[in-house]
């Protein structure tokens, strides 16, 4: 069964690596106030977990710079996710206040939907988008 998950596991990440998003690219001000407010965010990740990936797809395809944190291989990391988040489950977004709050996010789906909420829109590559010609 080890083996089995671990030929998944490599399956997953030759996916994810030949079908990698591309980043969205911003105006520098507004990247930087983006980069603001991701400073004190730390996804705790397993490597080739599917619900990983799909986190760290959403993460890339939004030009998102978060801290990814390996909690099956960095046994400081798995303590603190443990310790402080309450639980040793991937996905988990750590997220630190301003004022120095912590709180832990759960669940891919729920994080993709928390960033896709702070990225803001998307900029589509659409005819109404485009401009017109004259």
């Amino acid at each position: 069964m080890v083996f089995i998950r671990w030929i998944l596991g490599r399956i997953i990440l030759l996916l994810d690596f030949l079908t990698s998003p591309k980043a969205l690219v911003r105006d520098p001000q507004q990247q930087a106030l983006l980069d603001q407010q991701t400073a004190g965010m730390a996804l705790y990740q397993f490597q080739a977990c599917p619900f990983c990936v799909k986190v760290r797809r959403a993460i890339k395809r939004h030009g998102l710079r978060i801290e990814t944190r390996d909690a099956k291989n960095d046994p400081l990391f798995r303590e603190e996710l443990l310790t402080q988040g309450g639980q040793l489950k991937v996905p988990c977004l750590k997220l630190v206040e301003r004022d120095g709050k912590t709180s832990w996010l759960y669940e891919s789906s729920d994080i993709v939907r928390f960033l896709e909420q702070l990225a803001g829109p998307e900029e589509q590559d659409t005819p109404a988008a485009r401009p017109s010609e004259s």
